[in-house]
């Protein structure tokens, strides 16, 4: 469909007046034939693998508790109510039919997973479960011809509460992972895209890098890309936890499902599909609640010794039950009960669901954890580094203080007209604070001079500008009377003194840093509360370092320490004790590896976070302090799971063996065990860190 329409400015009375009129010529967008669109080049179809698992257990509890059901009237009604609605051979034939769907069809995989642990000689949880019905089943068969009694009913009712606790354990887990399914729906189904001169609504998936999108007011944007038009806040707490709205200017990196606010945002696409930033997030969730922690190692290597520990058990109980009782079907209940209630269902489930529990949560709150260990390892940290440029800082230098002999206003203008024709980081800083201090015309610079080390220098009208360090003005001749206590203060401060000079006269100078992150102090304060030894290590003077140090609360400073010796001096440290090391820069990335725990800064260079084992999407230090009471309130939490599952074992296995336990009332107590352990994994959202 093609309209023809009047030249879009986009300006609205309820649009920010801010927005200028569009450099692009276009219609308002129309919905275009999705014939005509490109093929799709990425896959947003995230499908649940949690909603398939759950309602594949739900679907096998329910065809097994409609033939359990049958099962149980027909035994209980004999039992309890001494009504005999069929005689005994039909009876166990009639169970022995309704069974066989129940044990071998809905149980098939189970009892597959749980038999080929005979056939490989490695077994598993299943194989006690599999080894238990099978048994029970199969004392229907021989009580036809008189041999024992008959088990088969109980056969079927083992496995349709085996059923229901699988069902209920997937919702849990579903419920543990459902952080990633919120990131999940965070993301835009539709685009806005500008196709020559057209706009058109189309699908996400059809969105190609270097599409140009426009995203209005209240829209989220559809995917990560660069803004070439447009001015506004954007909000990016979905993504970063950060409540204040970023503002978004020409050459700004946006994030894909954060919500433009109050602005009309022409954006380039830079990335689609897997490789966006929610994307990469959703994968880092992921892969951590795959891995596994020490402690889940070795419980798996007591599960791999327990199965077949229970089994020689089971059958010793048998053995021992027939020679004193005499009794083979009471025997063999006796024996089966043990395998059903030892299935150390619990134990496998103690630690995966803690841990998908609190990645989620660190998600929620933009800590994204990359390996599962670090969880267990980071609470036995004690030594916590940090770098300092882009970590403790803003990475980005800033005018901080100002001296002048001049309006500071003249000053700033002066010195912002010749340093705008410099790429020094030192002179966007000068600019920047002209610019927000409502400077918008510069004046014009003749005989412009970079002089490398020492400054810059230029001719606005007949007066001669020289902006530089102390070394720059004593080559030209210039005195510093009256500046250089100021001078030595700024520069005690760990700050860089631009010294401005007019006509071989100085009028000013100015202190550029780069300058505290708002919450550094904040969250040093916190980790030397809880008793962290905290250092910072930077290529920086000492100087200046010490200044940092100070101004944050610091206890040790490296200073004057080359890029490839960051990683040798987090090693001398680990002698004291475990270290993590927080850094954001390429530069750190063999640090971040080599001590126990790397956390990398989100907003830091794609080789810093591959390399950190956590990774701060705020690029926040509060994100470290969370992290660090993240990883303490989880394994707790996997503790105490561990507890339950062995304290369960430990109690009921003996009760079993002394014939107690009715083998249904064990895979009752078996099935209630695993929903307690997941269900305590679920309580630690209640925790707050």
């Amino acid at each position: 469909m093609k309209h023809n329409h009047k030249k879009m400015k986009h300006k609205d009375g309820n649009m920010n007046k801010r927005e200028e009129h569009s450099e692009y010529d276009h219609k308002p967008f129309e919905n275009e034939p999705l014939g005509n669109l490109p093929k799709p080049e990425h896959d947003h179809d995230h499908s649940s693998v949690e909603d398939k698992e759950i309602k594949s257990w739900l679907l096998k509890m329910i065809v097994a508790w409609i033939f359990t059901i049958q099962i149980a009237f027909l035994m209980f009604s004999e039992r309890l109510f001494s009504l005999e609605l069929l005689e005994p051979n039909i009876m166990t034939i009639v169970i022995l039919v309704l069974g066989f769907p129940v044990i071998f069809l809905v149980g098939f995989s189970t009892l597959k997973s749980g038999l080929m642990g005979f056939v490989r000689f490695y077994f598993n949880m299943d194989s006690l479960i599999a080894l238990g019905t099978v048994i029970a089943y199969l004392t229907g068969i021989f009580s036809l011809f008189g041999f024992m009694s008959d088990y088969s009913g109980v056969a079927a009712m083992i496995m349709a509460f085996f059923m229901t606790g699988k069902y209920v354990e997937a919702r849990a887990r579903g419920r543990a992972s459902q952080e990633i399914k919120k990131l999940l729906e965070l993301g835009a189904k539709k685009a806005r895209v500008l196709r020559g001169n057209n706009e058109y609504e189309i699908p996400i998936e059809a969105v190609k890098i270097g599409d140009v999108l426009i995203i209005k007011p209240g829209e989220k944007i559809p995917t990560d890309g660069v803004v070439i038009k447009g001015d506004s806040a954007v909000d990016e707490s979905m993504i970063t936890g950060e409540s204040i709205p970023t503002d978004k200017t020409k050459s700004s990196n946006v994030i894909g499902a954060t919500i433009n606010q109050d602005g009309i945002l022409y954006v380039k696409v830079t990335k689609i599909g897997k490789d966006t930033f929610l994307a990469h997030i959703i994968e880092l969730v992921e892969e951590a609640q795959g891995t596994k922690v020490p402690i889940q190692k070795m419980a798996d290597k007591i599960t791999s010794i327990f199965v077949p520990a229970i089994l020689v058990l089971a059958v010793l109980t048998f053995i021992v039950w027939w020679y004193f009782s005499g009794d083979l079907s009471r025997s063999i209940g006796v024996g089966v009960a043990v395998l059903v209630i030892a299935c150390p269902c619990a134990l496998g489930l103690a630690t995966p669901t803690a841990l998908m529990v609190g990645s989620g949560m660190g998600a929620k709150r933009g800590i994204l954890i990359r390996k599962g260990e670090a969880i267990q390892t980071m609470k036995e940290v004690k030594i916590i580094v940090f770098d300092k440029t882009g970590t403790i800082t803003k990475g980005k230098p800033e005018v901080t203080d100002i001296y002048s002999k001049v309006k500071e206003g003249y000053l700033l203008e002066v010195a912002a007209s010749v340093e705008k024709l410099s790429e020094h980081p030192l002179s966007h800083a000068i600019v920047n604070a002209a610019l927000n201090k409502g400077i918008k015309k510069f004046k014009e610079v003749k005989s412009f001079k970079i002089l490398r080390g020492r400054g810059v220098e230029g001719k606005i009208g007949n007066k001669t500008i020289a902006i530089g360090n102390a070394t720059l003005m004593k080559e030209k001749k210039i005195s510093l009377k009256g500046f250089e206590s100021k001078i030595d203060e700024f520069e005690g401060n760990g700050k860089t003194t631009m010294i401005v000079a007019e006509n071989s006269k100085v009028i000013g100078i100015i202190g550029v840093a780069d300058a505290v992150k708002e919450d550094s102090i904040q969250a040093i304060s916190l980790l030397n509360a809880q008793g962290y030894k905290t250092v910072m290590i930077t290529g920086d003077n000492e100087r200046t370092a010490k200044a940092i140090a100070r101004e944050v609360g610091i206890n040790e400073v490296i200073a004057n320490v080359l890029p490839e010796d960051k990683a040798r001096k987090v090693e001398e440290l680990q002698k004291q004790g475990m270290v993590a090391f927080v850094g954001d820069g390429i530069n750190d990335a063999p640090a971040l590896k080599q001590s126990n725990v790397g956390i990398a800064m989100g907003t830091g260079t794609d080789i810093a976070i591959e390399a950190g084992d956590l990774v701060l999407a705020k690029g926040s230090l509060i994100g470290v302090v969370q992290a660090i009471n993240l990883s303490k309130v989880t394994f707790s939490k996997i503790k105490q799971n561990l507890f339950w599952a062995f304290a369960y074992n430990v109690v009921a296995i003996p009760l079993a063996i002394a014939g107690v336990l009715h083998p249904v009332i064990a895979e009752i107590a078996m099935a209630l065990s695993s929903i307690t352990v997941v269900t305590n994994a679920n309580l630690l959202r209640r925790k707050r860190i």
